[in-house]
């Protein structure tokens, strides 16, 4: 059964209601047979990542960039899974209140390194997430664990 690893730095509401919404779409009860990991990102480990088959990625936009935690799990796993996660699917999700270019930008430049692959372009919310923003997390979520069903 393959596993979608959900790695998150949820520091606020928005980003709370964020990750709630990734983690419904990915446990969808259409999707069968995949299994959710969800850990925060000073949790995750390296076995974690080297466990799952894809991710789901979700970060605050702090100061231009991606959260520490977030960059702390890339700095854990990073050499551990160089070679054994490549071509794995990921998907981000990025929450900013009033831009997220350079948090999205470093994620996708961390991801390339790993040379994994992304199931979707990253996803954007400025602000409060309305029902549309939502939605897109539901979307994400689904996306990414849906698409580990075919790959198996």
């Amino acid at each position: 059964m393959p596993t979608l690893l959900v790695v998150h730095h949820t520091t606020s509401p928005p980003l709370h209601a964020m990750l709630d919404a990734v983690i419904s779409g990915a446990t969808d009860r259409r999707i069968e047979d995949v299994d959710v990991v969800v850990r925060a990102a000073l949790a995750a480990t390296a076995v974690d990542a080297l466990g799952a088959d894809g991710y789901v990625l979700g970060t605050p936009a702090n100061l231009g960039s991606m959260s520490g935690a977030l960059k702390h799990f890339f700095d854990t796993v990073y050499y551990p899974c160089l070679e054994d996660t490549k071509g794995r699917p990921y998907a981000l999700y990025v929450h900013g209140n009033n831009d997220t270019t350079g948090a999205v930008r470093g994620v996708e430049a961390i991801a390339t390194g790993l040379r994994w692959k992304p199931a979707r372009p990253a996803l954007s919310v400025l602000g409060q997430p309305g029902k549309g923003d939502l939605d897109a997390c539901w979307e994400l979520g689904a996306t990414v664990a849906a698409g580990l069903t075919l790959d198996t």
